[in-house]
C-alpha cells in the first residue's frame, strides 16, 4: 500500500471516489439539501485546491482518500471504496496523517455513518449531532 499526496489529474479520481462512496454510505442519512451541499463542496475547485489530499494506492488503484484543511488539523473527507472497507486502509491513511503532522489536536465533523469509525480511531464526541445545510454531523476531536 502506497500513501501519497493527490495532485493534478489524480484529483478527478479522488473526487469520483469521494462522491461514489458518499452516495453509497452517507447520502441515505441526508435530505436532498444535504446531498446537494456535499456535492457543491467537492465540486468547488477553489475549495478543493485549499485542501491537502492523500490517497491510498495499491497497484496504482486509488482505494481510499483522506483530505484535510487548516494545516492538517481538520479532516474534511475520509472515504474508502466499499469493496476495500474493513481492510485497514482507513487506519493506514489516518496513521500517515498522524506521522506527517506535528498537530496535537485533530477535528472532524463526522457523518452519522462514520461516527463508529472515528471512535475506533480514538476520536471523542465534542457535542451532540448537529444539522447544517441539510448535513447531519457530530463534531469530534482527537488528542495525541
Amino acid at each position: 500500500m502506497d500513501i501519497r499526496k493527490i495532485t493534478g489529474s489524480e484529483m478527478t479520481d479522488a473526487v469520483e471516489l469521494i462522491w461514489t462512496t458518499f452516495l453509497q454510505f452517507e447520502a441515505p442519512d441526508y435530505c436532498e439539501e444535504g446531498v446537494q451541499s456535499f456535492r457543491n463542496f467537492i465540486e468547488n475547485k477553489e475549495i478543493m485546491e485549499t485542501l491537502e489530499l492523500w490517497g491510498a494506492y495499491e497497484n496504482e488503484e486509488l482505494k481510499g482518500v483522506l483530505a484535510t484543511n487548516e494545516n492538517r488539523k481538520h479532516i474534511c473527507c475520509f472515504f474508502v471504496k466499499a469493496q476495500y472497507q474493513r481492510q485497514g486502509i482507513g487506519r493506514r491513511l489516518w496513521e500517515y496523517l498522524l506521522n506527517h503532522s506535528s498537530n496535537m489536536v485533530f477535528t472532524v465533523n463526522s457523518s452519522p455513518y462514520a461516527v463508529p469509525v472515528y471512535h475506533k480511531l480514538g476520536f471523542k464526541d465534542m457535542d451532540e449531532e448537529q444539522l447544517a445545510d441539510g448535513m447531519r454531523y457530530t463534531p469530534m476531536r482527537f488528542e495525541r
